[in-house]
């Protein structure tokens, strides 16, 4: 009778091991019978199904990610965009998305869909500047909206879609960064020529001071030269009016040593030179 004992005890420990299942409070579950639905779990703990005839589906409670793939999108001022974008969705009926989507790999393909097609109705009515500055949050609003209206029919909640990046295509980017290019070589020019403009204008200036201080001392110089010669004329005629003799005399001397100071010159005068009378007669008469 044992071994009857041992196989029934067996068979009821397998049956009760069917029967029972236990959720975290982090997962959700679907019981189904042959393949329908049959009811929802929500709840964490320790629940029962009928052995055999029902299985259990398992869903993440938790916030999910879907990162999309990069996509090549067209702003409304006919910028061509490479978006990376991500969405954060929750199951939050279990029933509707297993009939929908029967799993997360499945809402992956259709959310995926939806995301694409909403950044390009967006992102296509709306200027590249726009998500460059405070409208990007609006925007993305719109987005978040837009895709959670669409998805609600699989039994999810849409809580945030965010770009991670949107960048030019490669071509774009170097033609911009051309343009770039050729817009600062152009502002160089502009600086460079302002600056050759202002250093003619200071050259110039200083030039003409320059000519007009010259010109001034060249006058003082006039000036103070005339009145020199003229003070020494006057002297010379007051020193001459003394004496007549003595200053042909000493004009004399004064002509001699600059005639006969280079011993290399050769002067030939005949003795009744006037330039040689006070060597004839050294009274001068």
């Amino acid at each position: 009778m044992k071994p009857i004992y041992l196989i029934l005890a067996f068979i009821c420990f397998l049956l009760l091991n069917g029967s029972m299942f236990i959720l975290d409070q982090r997962e959700q579950a679907l019981v189904v019978q042959f393949g329908q639905p049959m009811r929802v779990v929500r709840e964490p703990g320790l629940h029962f199904k009928i052995p055999f005839a029902q299985d259990l589906i398992v869903f993440d409670k938790r916030v999910l990610d879907l990162n999309a793939d990069p996509k090549e999108l067209i702003a409304a001022d006919q910028k061509r965009l490479i978006v990376d974008s991500f969405a954060k969705y929750r199951i939050v009926d279990p029933l509707k998305f297993y009939q929908t989507v029967r799993n997360e790999a499945g809402m992956r393909v259709r959310l995926n869909a939806i995301l694409d097609s909403r950044l390009r109705e967006v992102l296509g009515s709306v200027p590249l500047q726009a998500l460059l500055t405070g409208e990007r949050e609006k925007i993305m609003q719109d987005i978040k909206q837009k895709v959670n209206q669409e998805a609600k029919s699989f039994g999810i909640d849409v809580v945030d879609v965010r770009i991670m990046r949107a960048d030019l295509p490669p071509t774009n980017s170097e033609a911009i960064f051309l343009r770039m290019q050729t817009e600062r070589q152009r502002e160089a020019k502009e600086f460079r020529a302002q600056g050759a403009e202002e250093s003619q204008r200071i050259r110039s200036r200083a030039d003409k001071e320059r000519t007009i201080i010259l010109a001034e001392a060249q006058k003082q110089s006039s000036l103070l030269r005339g009145a020199g010669e003229g003070k020494s004329t006057e002297i010379y005629t007051e020193a001459y009016s003394r004496d007549p003799e003595f200053y042909r005399f000493y004009r004399t001397l004064q002509a001699y040593r600059e005639t006969l100071k280079n011993t290399d010159t050769t002067l030939i005068l005949s003795q009744d030179s006037e330039f040689l009378k006070f060597f004839n007669d050294l009274t001068g008469k």
